[in-house]
């Protein structure tokens, strides 16, 4: 039996101001398919797990958009945390609530918002994970191969090959390592023991369980009361008493840093975070000088640029290496560069009060 876990929860802050509170990245159309992110990651594994048997983790204020974009999940697969808690709660629930309608399962873990762009290869290599997984307490990850020294992703740090699969081969991890500086990432490069950190797990419920079980023994009573709960009028009001309680932290650092039997296979099958605006160079039609345009823009000596403007035209000159991004309410101008500091900005915002632009 397998199921699937997409966690749809998160903000997408990096692609402000197109992506918002309300409306975040994986309901968004960022790729040229007509599907938002998330139909697509749905779509994408439907052919492996059917979609009885696909969950969605996410907050309040979306699931009501996740049901219209979802027609065919059933309305208890969607799964709401009652408030922010990290992956490992998020994780933890979903793991109990998976559990009491499918025990025994294995779950496949993944985001709701990645570009993912050969789905046949993506499918053998889960399956091969699938595989891996169903041996001892063995947590897999999938880490993907690395092609720049890229400092806006975690990277996984592999060691002796466990075995291969038809071709695949599964090492072991020795360590997972934070968003590198280009000094560290560049040496991760040369390495060539390291890979990026999709975020994607492969498990069985009961070895992830145990897991929370032996490294955040807390969130684990907390999981076993929720489980006591279940299928009782009283689930939503423990779900939410026992949520407020648990530790924020995230899976990596909870328990992928720390637990035995961690194992990861490399995947090569265009896969994309879409993490920032610059993400959309990978995705979208670049032209003769570099620009990727989406809207109406004229410019004099534009290059390398992002400019995202469906509404009103943009006129520029003498600009390299920028992201203009309009939106109704909202004007993002930065360097390309430091793409990755948008969030900030929605930072400054929320202490100016400016609620109303997130």
């Amino acid at each position: 039996m397998i199921t699937a876990l997409i966690m749809a929860g998160g903000e997408g802050t990096r692609f402000w101001p197109l992506s918002r509170k309300d409306h975040p990245k994986q309901f968004l159309k960022l790729n040229d398919d007509q599907k938002t992110m998330l139909q697509e990651t749905v779509e994408r594994i439907n052919e492996l797990v059917p979609l009885e048997q696909i969950f969605i983790a996410t907050n309040k204020a979306y699931q009501k958009a996740i049901k219209k974009q979802l027609d065919g999940i059933p309305e208890e697969n969607i799964i709401v945390e009652p408030m922010k808690r990290n992956t490992a709660a998020c994780i933890g629930l979903s793991s109990v609530m998976i559990e009491d309608k499918y025990p025994g399962s294995t779950m496949i873990v993944l985001p709701a918002d990645h570009l993912i762009k050969d789905q046949k290869r993506f499918l053998d290599i889960l399956r091969k994970s699938i595989m891996t997984a169903a041996t001892g307490n063995n947590l897999v990850t999938i880490g993907i191969e690395p092609t720049h020294p890229e400092t806006g992703y975690g990277y996984i740090h592999f060691g002796d090959k466990l075995h291969t699969i038809d071709g695949d081969q599964v090492f072991e991890v020795k360590n997972f390592t934070e968003k590198p500086d280009l000094n560290t990432a560049k040496e991760f490069l040369e390495e060539g023991t390291y890979l990026w950190n999709s975020g994607m797990f492969i498990w069985r419920l009961s070895s992830i369980l145990s897991n929370i079980e032996i490294h955040l023994p807390e969130m684990y009573e907390s999981l076993q009361r929720i489980k006591g709960a279940l299928g009782t009028n009283l689930a939503e009001k423990v779900i939410r008493d026992e949520f407020e309680n648990m530790q924020s932290v995230s899976i990596d650092y909870g328990i992928m840093e720390k637990a035995d039997g961690i194992f990861v296979i490399p995947g090569s099958f265009g896969w994309d975070d879409l993490g920032s605006w610059p993400a959309l160079e990978r995705v979208k039609k670049v032209d003769a000088d570099g620009n990727v345009v989406i809207g109406k823009h004229y410019g004099i000596d534009t290059t390398n640029s992002i400019i995202h403007s469906p509404n009103k035209v943009v006129t520029t000159i003498g600009l390299d290496d920028v992201v203009i991004v309009d939106t109704e309410d909202a004007i993002l101008i930065c360097d390309k560069k430091r793409a990755q500091e948008v969030k900030e900005i929605r930072n400054i915002l929320t202490d100016e009060g400016l609620e109303d632009c997130l």
